[in-house]
């Protein structure tokens, strides 16, 4: 990706560098508030910071930490991760024909460097994937500076977090700066009424099943939002077309 000269020095590649430099402060934030909250778990820093540079997936990283901190077993962080990043299968799908053309080993890159407002951008700027050469450079060059500055934003702010955790107050109330982090994705990514519904509902049942051991009640809230969501899916005018 961002390794190859031919992707750096195609205008493309800085296009995707300009877009993605106004989430930078956003992703930052997030990843120091998560490298800080590693630590805070009990895992030691090389845990962390293998953690921070293996994973990339910041939600998946803050859903696991309270997990681990309860001693939950090994399947339920497992499940809990999985769920949380169930959309990233969406994504896939919806990247596929833009990337099979290249080598294994380069679609494993971009599979674990896209995230989701690389993804955004990304399919903004080219709606639909192209058979032409020089067209499939400029997308491959786009999506490696959007993906490069968006995971060394991440992965060095975590290291700093990670570095700083000693040095920093609780009082800061970092665990509210992380809160508000998610808060704010969430609000751009709830752009329809399905989506809004979807937050709706999630939100609702998280905080009826509150009680459940273990954080099951994230669990419990994301089965109960997908389910109704499909069950919406399904009755929406297009779809009933489609079937009959």
């Amino acid at each position: 990706m961002f390794l190859r000269r031919a992707l750096r020095e195609h205008p493309d590649f800085a296009q995707g560098l300009r877009d993605t430099w106004p989430q930078v402060p956003g992703v930052a934030a997030w990843g120091l508030m998560t490298g800080v909250a590693m630590v805070k778990s009990g895992m030691s820093v090389v845990e962390a910071l293998a953690m921070a540079m293996l994973v990339f997936a910041g939600s998946s990283q803050l859903a696991a930490i309270p997990l681990l901190v309860a001693g939950a077993p090994m399947w339920i962080i497992l499940a809990t991760g999985f769920c949380v990043n169930l959309r990233f299968v969406v994504f896939s799908l919806h990247l596929r024909p833009y990337l099979m053309h290249l080598p294994l080993w380069e679609r494993l890159v971009h599979g674990y460097l896209t995230a989701d407002m690389s993804y955004v951008l990304f399919t903004r700027r080219f709606p639909h994937p192209s058979a032409d050469p020089a067209q499939r450079i400029a997308q491959e060059a786009y999506l490696a500076g959007n993906c490069g500055l968006n995971w060394f934003s991440w992965v060095i702010a975590s290291v700093v977090g990670v570095a700083l955790t000693n040095a920093i107050p609780t009082s800061w109330g970092l665990g509210f700066a992380g809160i508000l982090c998610l808060v704010g994705i969430l609000c751009s990514l709830a752009s329809t009424r399905l989506r809004l519904v979807a937050a709706s509902v999630a939100a609702v049942a998280a905080v009826l099943t509150y009680a459940l051991p273990l954080k099951l009640n994230i669990i419990a809230a994301i089965a109960v939002a997908v389910l109704l969501c499909l069950s919406l899916e399904k009755l929406r005018p297009d779809n009933k077309k489609v079937a009959t």
